[in-house]
């Protein structure tokens, strides 16, 4: 990095082309490109060009350097792939284009832009390389040839070094991203990398900002550049509509989840700042009934692409990642942006929310602030040139109405659902007649399934539950210790978990009651992490300091190898297979348990909790 880099004299480009408001509407059949990329455009519905497609096309076409000013979501990708994919020699096996990208994700996604640009150039071959990919794999591709690369920086780096990757025959190179490149650290890479590449090739830089790094990156390596800057068109910013929540930190949690209770949306990505905290929240909001999945550098790789694909095919509606994660993150569906940890800057906010109203559908970005961070609305409105709304917690009034409305529906499609609700029709008609024993009103009868259907959780919420969700939680802590008695010493019997099912083992888990554990959190957790059916988690035995859970024999290794650090109400979960004593008939410090009546599942009490046992 440079040691001033504020110190050096402005950038200086050439003047761009006419305003987009004063020039003719164009088409892609005027940007100088071939008929197969103009026929796989109209396959994937391309109907015209965006400004900066417009600006960009012609001019890398033409072999002209450029420094290109855009955010993202506004077709830039395009705008540099097909002059590449124009200029292309087939014939040549060898990398004629480098494109650098930030992370892994991106990197992925501009492959596939190649890939569908591409459709009709016959032998027509690409390849990303980044880390969490095995290098032999990619060494094998680029041995076999290959016409375009796409990577992160370090990866390239590797390759490089080991002689596997030549740049000799690049013609152009692309810095996309490169704000949140250099941002990450990349600024002697990316230099490295540069400095490796022929003399008299092209570059094409992208960036949503100009910060003082990037600046020096386009003095010294792009060649009398045409810089092109697409700000932000009023209709495009209306599309994002942007709001803030103001208030305490402890009070974040309650804040999200009755955003989520109320607000309606398709897909939600929601920002925090660390890779630790993608986990944490989503495990609070499993506990909650809220499916969420994590993005972050400490997921796998192939679990981050399935996690984007089950996104992409609305198999998944809300995913917490990182920044870093999130870059490169393009699917249509996502209607709403959550800032759950404020935005470190305004360029990681611009970046954020551009996540958001894509494809020309509306979009909601929603920034969670504590008092102390209020003073960041102005910098965020100056940076998006928009007025950012504050925004008051949906009331309880609201939620129960919106969970009222959430009910009738699924009822109404289920009622459309004839084959579906027909057996059950002479079971139910059975159980209201008059002559049944005992006869069963209709209407205590569809309570009951409301009932079974929210699993003994309440229905509507409570102003009580309001005033507890918003004690502070050390206070409730204080509490709630003050009230428990203190215990005498456990019976070895008592202590002892019961003898589990034929068929599956017993663990335990270093969480307890005093972590404000539930079942609901432990089969949250296991079938998620562990990808395991939620139906075959057996008895969940809940004590104060740590639990035991029935699972399967024949479990994996590596399972439990990644259950041990998946964190549950904020600690590890650290489960171990449990090999001491056991006892048939359990014995409670305070009470005990009875079978219920028909011999079904028992419903065990532990400390004043009630957990329900799962059916073995």
């Amino acid at each position: 990095m440079p040691e001033d880099p504020q110190a050096s004299p402005p950038l200086e480009t050439a003047p761009s082309p006419e305003s987009p408001d004063t020039a003719p509407s164009p088409r892609f059949a005027d940007l100088g490109l071939g008929t197969p990329l103009l026929e796989a455009l109209e396959e994937v519905g391309y109907e015209a060009p965006s400004p900066i497609q417009a600006r960009t096309i012609p001019l890398l076409v033409e072999g002209r350097d450029v420094l290109g000013q855009a955010q993202t979501g506004t077709g830039k990708t395009a705008s540099f792939a097909l002059p590449i994919l124009q200029r292309i020699d087939l014939s040549r096996r060898e990398p004629q284009a480098l494109v650098l990208t930030p992370t892994r994700e991106l990197a992925l996604q501009v492959a596939e832009a190649f890939q569908k640009y591409a459709k009709h150039l016959d032998g027509f071959r690409e390849l990303p390389v980044y880390g969490g990919q095995a290098l032999p794999i990619q060494m094998r591709a680029l041995d076999r040839g290959v016409h375009v690369v796409v990577g992160t920086p370090g990866r390239i780096m590797d390759h490089l070094r080991r002689g596997s990757l030549s740049l000799d025959a690049v013609q152009t190179c692309v810095l996309d991203e490169a704000d949140e490149m250099l941002r990450m650290g990349f600024f002697e890479d990316v230099t490295w990398i540069l400095d490796r590449t022929p003399d008299g090739r092209q570059v094409a830089l992208f960036s949503a900002t100009l910060p003082p790094a990037v600046q020096e990156i386009a003095r010294k390596y792009l060649s009398d550049p045409e810089r092109v800057t697409v700000e932000v068109e009023a209709h495009e910013a209306s599309q994002i509509r942007q709001r803030a929540w103001i208030g305490p930190a402890r009070r974040k949690l309650e804040a999200l989840t009755r955003i989520l209770e109320v607000e309606p949306f398709d897909a939600m990505l929601i920002f925090v700042r660390t890779r630790g905290q993608t986990v944490e929240l989503v495990d609070k909001l499993s506990a909650r009934g809220i499916a969420a999945a994590p993005l972050s550098g400490d997921v796998p790789q192939h679990l981050r692409e399935r996690t984007v694909e089950k996104l992409k095919r609305a198999e998944l509606d809300v995913v917490v990642a990182t920044d870093v994660a999130a870059r490169g993150l393009d699917v249509d569906r996502i209607t709403h942006v959550l800032n759950f940890d404020a935005p470190i800057d305004p360029g990681s906010y611009v970046h954020r929310i551009g996540r958001t109203g894509r494809a020309g559908r509306e979009g909601i970005a929603i920034t969670l602030l504590t008092p102390r961070e209020r003073r960041m609305l102005y910098a965020l409105e100056r940076a998006t040139g928009a007025r950012i709304e504050t925004m008051d917690l949906p009331t309880v009034h609201e939620i129960n109405q919106s969970r009222e409305e959430r009910l009738r529906k699924r009822v109404l499609a289920a009622l459309g659902d004839q084959e579906s609700i027909e057996s059950f029709r002479g079971l139910f008609e059975k159980w209201t007649s008059e002559d049944a024993e005992p006869s069963i009103a209709p209407l205590d009868l569809a309570a009951a399934l409301g009932a079974l259907l929210h699993e003994g959780e309440p229905f509507r919420m409570s102003e009580e539950r309001r005033r507890e969700e918003r004690e502070p939680r050390e206070r409730r802590d204080r509490e709630a210790q003050r009230e428990r008695p203190e215990r005498g010493p456990r019976s070895k019997e008592g202590a002892l978990p019961r003898t589990p099912a034929s068929g599956n083992e017993l663990f335990r888990i270093e969480v307890g009651y005093r972590d404000r554990l539930k079942p609901a959190h432990v089969v949250a957790i296991i079938s998620r992490e562990g990808m395991l059916d939620g139906r075959l988690i057996g008895n969940i035995d809940i004590h104060d300091g740590h639990t035991f859970v029935e699972l399967p024999e024949g479990m994996p290794e590596d399972t439990f190898e990644k259950l041990r650090t998946v964190r549950i109400q904020g600690k590890p979960m650290g489960i171990e297979r449990y090999e001491g004593e056991t006892s048939s008939e359990r014995v409670r410090p305070r009470g005990h348990f009875k079978p219920r009546r028909g011999g079904g599942p028992r419903r065990q009490h532990q400390g004043g909790f009630r957990g329900r046992g799962r059916r073995d």
